[in-house]
């Protein structure tokens, strides 16, 4: 919202006498109040019922645009049914880190499951995606070194930038000129250049082929975060590398469960030597609970899944290029979007707002995204495919996020 929407609270005298900077800033905070006074407010939605093409909001059932279950494996029930044996055998929880009392065989047994994966020798499991990300970048890089970045890369990889010793540099999103540019004026001992496989807002794909040509130019050591890659990309789910055919050029694949994998948590995945480093520097790990038996399982029983059922897959890739061409075929900007992720742009923040309430009156889930999320100007409609959509629901989506556009005035 623009400066002069956003109206200070009232703030009594003793509150502006008594508290502290820290409390009157969240007292002063009025924007997301102020969207849920005008019906506006996009967020923290409560869903009744399982992530699936369908879900229940409100008593409502509402098409499900929003999903990061590219497969549509969070209610598959034979994970599900892997998720209830590994309770009853393991209990509910950990109880302590995985450097002391929390490492069961169920991790171990992960750990080696993903390593495969992605065609690395190792693998280690975080206890969220988020956890990961740190604990590889920060573990990893020190003083003296230097992390560079990719503009739009996810908050998680701009948070471990922060906590690491060493140099942050950022090149323009998906420039490899750019970064070529940064990497010459780099003079630190050592580099380390990550990046989304796939972008989450953007829905475009890193160019590889071309950062690895730099990082081997100018030795630079490659990390892939493939959150939104695993399950999606290459002929078996494998990620960005295995797209592109350069998994043994990709130093470290970062992954999350929460998406293809029907879970929550993370992993990095190298060379043995990395992971064995990263087990006893890496302190989101070393100080963090373990990874809970049931999201191990659940993820053990998703892989077993891709493996067996590649036509999932193929089912994603083709609902992904229909709806895009049924946004595009109606006038609508989809960005750079190469994947089932599909931006639609609006380029306003309000008008984003105006256009997610409608869509949601018509029973159409989607996620509306403004900045710091994305760059200024690109506020934009997050829509996302599934395995598991049908043609027929993605047409109904069409036709009414088309009349919702035009009554917007987007076309």
């Amino acid at each position: 919202m623009s400066e002069q929407h956003v109206a200070a609270r009232d703030v009594s005298p003793q509150d502006d006498g008594q508290q502290s900077s820290l409390i009157r800033k969240c007292l002063r905070f009025t924007q997301a109040e102020e969207l849920r006074q005008c019906g506006l407010y996009p967020y923290f939605r409560c869903i009744e019922s399982a992530q699936d093409t369908e879900v229940i909001v409100g008593g409502h059932r509402m098409l499900m645009l929003g999903s990061n279950s590219y497969l549509g494996l969070t209610n598959h029930p034979r994970i599900k049914e892997r998720v209830i044996e590994a309770v009853r055998k393991y209990g509910s929880g950990c109880a302590g880190s995985r450097f002391l009392n929390g490492t069961l065989r169920i991790h171990t047994e992960l750990e080696e499951a993903l390593a495969n994966f992605v065609g690395k020798e190792a693998a280690l499991a975080f206890s969220t995606g988020f956890q990961a990300n740190l604990g590889a970048i920060a573990g990893l890089v020190g003083k003296g070194d230097a992390v560079i970045i990719d503009k739009t890369d996810h908050a998680s990889i701009i948070d471990g930038c922060r906590l690491s010793y060493g140099d942050k540099f950022r090149y323009r999103h998906n420039d490899v000129a750019d970064l070529e540019r940064v990497l010459q004026n780099c003079r630190a001992a050592g580099k380390m250049i990550v990046f989304d496989g796939v972008f989450s807002m953007e829905g475009d794909i890193a160019p590889l082929p071309d950062i690895v040509r730099l990082a081997e130019k100018y030795d630079a050591v490659v990390m892939s975060d493939d959150a939104h890659a695993l399950g999606v990309l290459g002929a078996n789910g494998g990620g960005t590398g295995e797209h592109f055919g350069l998994t043994d050029k990709v130093d470290i694949i970062m992954g999350t469960f929460s998406k293809s994998l029907a879970s929550v948590g993370g992993f990095v995945a190298a060379r043995r030597e990395v992971i064995d480093y990263l087990m006893h520097h890496a302190r989101p790990l070393i100080f963090s609970a373990s990874l809970s038996p049931a999201n191990s399982a659940a993820v053990l029983g998703a892989l077993d899944v891709i493996r067996e059922e590649p036509d999932r897959r193929q089912r994603l890739w083709d609902n992904a290029e229909f709806f895009r061409a049924g946004l595009e075929s109606a006038g609508l900007d989809t960005g750079g979007s190469a994947t089932p992720i599909i931006p639609l742009m609006v380029r306003d923040n309000m008008k984003t707002f105006r256009l997610w309430r409608v869509l949601n009156d018509a029973g159409i889930f989607v996620n509306a995204v403004v900045p710091p999320a994305v760059q200024p100007s690109q506020s934009l409609l997050r829509l996302s495919v599934m395995a598991t959509h049908t043609r027929g629901q993605l047409a109904r989506a069409l036709e009414i996020i088309e009349k919702a556009c035009r009554g917007v005035g987007l076309i």
